[in-house]
């Protein structure tokens, strides 16, 4: 009898240590994934550990934050035989976007968001522009060995003998414990102003709130916040105050917009010494033409942000913390923008990008956006690349000329986003014999990335005067904005830069009108409107209100109440419904054709129109043909196509990801 009772304490006795084994393990293991991730969040071994023991000492509560959000994580493993399987996956997980943060934190001076996952294709895509083919296969090695041996530790792993009551009982008490700390942590972090809900920079909050924090909020914190006195009343208090402007508007002059890709005048960095000037042409513009600082949402990266800002004069800062409008709210539903406001106006309304057409879901967003058209990479003639694989913006002249040449009988507004800027800057010599090398720099460790920046950007200046000039020969009423998207990701602090700030850019505005010189700063969400009004255009709400209501204390709340009322609320500015509809939009200024079939000895030569390297032909079955490209107007097949009737052939748009994108009808 007492050997059978001894028998049955045994096992008691041994879950009882399990138990208690597990609730010591998991808030160490918690601590070690902590603070291993902010060890990368904080850049400790490439800047020092400055950052890390600032952050421990003067936000130790952001820090508990952080632990316990681990924690709760971990938590789940109570519930499960396999609990070293979940704690070591869990761990892993939390570890492997702590090691991408802090190499996106390398490279674009940005932190990873859970909106970065939105546009994983994107990132993975420009991947090879920022790590060697030898850096991406051990990357790869490692991911596989990782997943290999989690499926060996699930299979082979430690098992709890642990009853399944028990483990239930152990799991809620761990999870309401872990959370109750959480809380606890977080409510007590917030009364000593060590955490906030509001990022004012977004890479400053990560430094000092911590990862995990920062990555949850950038999930959970989504859209604009509801205003607490939102209601039709607060909506007309502000729309009943704009009025037409009353004078003539100027409807018969095109309107092209040119976004730069990391573009600032290296003369507004400090300590820099060139030895020649890299925007000679910018500067000449400056000294004639409207100018200013310009403040962006975003920098090292982030480019969609201020095109967002720009085209529909929303504040991106006022959405969730990293969120990409284009990825989460504009994906499915309309907004105001300048191409809606001119195309009521008569306008056709083109949009251009020397990159990929699902870059940010350009797509798709640019028909919520109010364009006619869009003409991506895939649609172009050959490009010259960059050493580091970007297209160069030099294609882009005859791209916008053709946009204001394919429709004769009205104004066109055309809005440009260009990419030769775009980093990764290289650490070593890439450029045989520089126009441009620098004498003295802020860093000397960026030395060899700043010349092989500071070179794009002459090449882009050039782009520039190219089409000035192309621009001035036209016999057409022209305004030309020009104006880059964020700082370059080149490790800049606030100190280095002229202005003071990593978050201003610089516009200017080239006209043949004869427009007054008005020189002024503006935010990226207040240019358009700056634009149109020196053409005296008033029409749509967030323009007017821009244009009338930017001294007024509310300006700020009042764009908020604009901004949720429009996206998320009752659309009590319109009336109950969006006055704009999803366009038809077009991939393409012009469309692709066919216009005859020659066989040669070796091939079959595809004559048209508007081809591109990405034209693939489909014969009458629509299976895709071996296609070459010849120029934009010869594509060559190898196989029969079975026709000589042009008309049965298709011409598939292929990216390089093999999604079609458009198909000839």
């Amino acid at each position: 009898m007492i050997q059978n009772i001894l028998k049955s304490k045994c096992p008691a006795k041994a879950w009882h240590f399990q138990e208690r084994t597990a609730f010591l393990a998991l808030p160490l293991t918690a601590l070690a994934v902590t603070l291993v991730v902010e060890l990368f969040n904080h850049k400790t071994f490439t800047s020092g550990p400055a950052s890390l023991i600032d952050f421990i000492v003067h936000h130790p509560l952001a820090l508990l934050t952080d632990l316990m959000i681990v924690l709760v994580t971990l938590a789940p493993a109570l519930f499960f035989r396999r609990r070293f399987f979940w704690c070591t996956m869990a761990s892993l997980l939390w570890l492997v976007a702590g090691g991408v943060n802090g190499f996106i934190l390398l490279n674009r001076m940005t932190p990873f968001t859970t909106s970065d996952l939105t546009v994983l294709n994107t990132g993975l895509d420009t991947l090879p522009n920022y790590l060697s083919t030898g850096y991406i296969v051990l990357l790869a090695v490692c991911l596989t060995a990782a997943v290999l041996g989690l499926a060996v530790l699930f299979w082979k792993g430690p098992r709890s003998t642990s009853p399944s009551r028990r483990r239930l009982k152990a799991g809620v008490l761990g999870l309401l414990l872990s959370a109750a700390l959480w809380g606890c942590c977080q409510t007590a972090a917030f009364a000593a102003g060590q955490l906030s809900t509001t990022f004012a920079n977004l890479a400053f909050a990560y430094e000092d709130y911590g990862f995990s924090y920062c990555f949850l909020q950038t999930w959970l914190n989504k859209g604009v916040h509801r205003p607490a006195d939102y209601s039709a009343a607060s909506v007309a208090r502000i729309t009943d105050r704009l009025v037409p402007s009353g004078g003539a508007a100027l409807t018969d002059v095109n309107v092209v917009f040119v976004q730069l890709e990391s573009f600032i005048d290296p003369t507004q960095i400090q300590d820099l010494t060139l030895s020649g000037e890299a925007a000679p042409n910018w500067q000449a513009l400056q000294e004639r033409y409207s100018t200013g600082y310009l403040t962006v949402p975003v920098v090292g990266a982030g480019t969609a942000n201020t095109e967002c800002e720009v085209l529909t004069g929303m504040s991106t800062r006022l959405f969730g913390p990293g969120e990409y409008p284009y990825e989460t709210c504009l994906m499915d539903q309309t907004a105001e923008s300048a191409a809606y406001i001119l195309k009521d106006l008569g306008y056709g309304t083109h949009a251009i990008h020397n990159h990929r057409a699902t870059f940010y879901s350009r797509n798709e967003v640019y028909a919520n956006l109010g364009f006619d058209d869009f003409t991506a990479l895939e649609y172009m003639p050959q490009t010259s690349m960059t050493p580091k694989n970007w297209a160069k913006d030099s294609i882009l002249t005859r791209q916008i000329l053709k946009a204001l040449d394919v429709t004769e009988d009205q104004p066109d507004f055309v809005f440009t986003v260009s990419v030769q800027g775009h980093g990764k800057y290289p650490a070593t010599p890439v450029l045989e014999d520089p126009a441009i090398t620098v004498v003295d720099c802020p860093d000397e460790d960026y030395r060899y990335a700043i010349e092989y920046y500071v070179n794009q950007i002459r090449e882009m200046d050039e782009f520039v005067g190219t089409l000035v000039n192309a621009l001035s020969k036209r016999e057409e009423k022209t305004v030309l904005v020009l104006y880059g998207d964020h700082l370059p990701a080149l490790n800049l602090e606030a100190e280095d830069m002229v202005s003071s700030t990593l978050y201003r850019t610089e516009y200017v505005i080239w006209d043949n009108l004869g427009l007054a010189k008005e020189d002024r700063d503006l935010a990226a969400y207040q240019l358009s409107a700056a634009v149109l009004e020196q053409l005296g255009i008033s029409d749509g709400i967030l323009n007017a209100y821009h244009q009338q209501c930017v001294e007024e204390k509310t300006y700020r709340s009042g764009l908020q109440t604009l901004q949720y009322d429009m996206l998320y609320g009752q659309r009590y500015a319109w009336g109950g419904a969006s006055p704009y509809a999803p366009t038809d939009m077009q991939m393409g200024v012009a469309p692709i054709e066919v216009n005859s079939i020659v066989q040669t000895e070796e091939a079959w030569l595809i004559i048209g129109e508007n081809f591109s390297p990405y034209c693939e032909v489909r014969d009458m079955d629509g299976d895709l043909l071996e296609t070459s490209y010849i120029s934009s107007h010869v594509l060559r097949v190898l196989e029969d196509p079975m026709t000589d009737d042009p008309d049965q052939l298709t011409i598939s748009v292929v990216d390089k990801h093999r999604e079609i994108l458009s198909d000839t009808e």
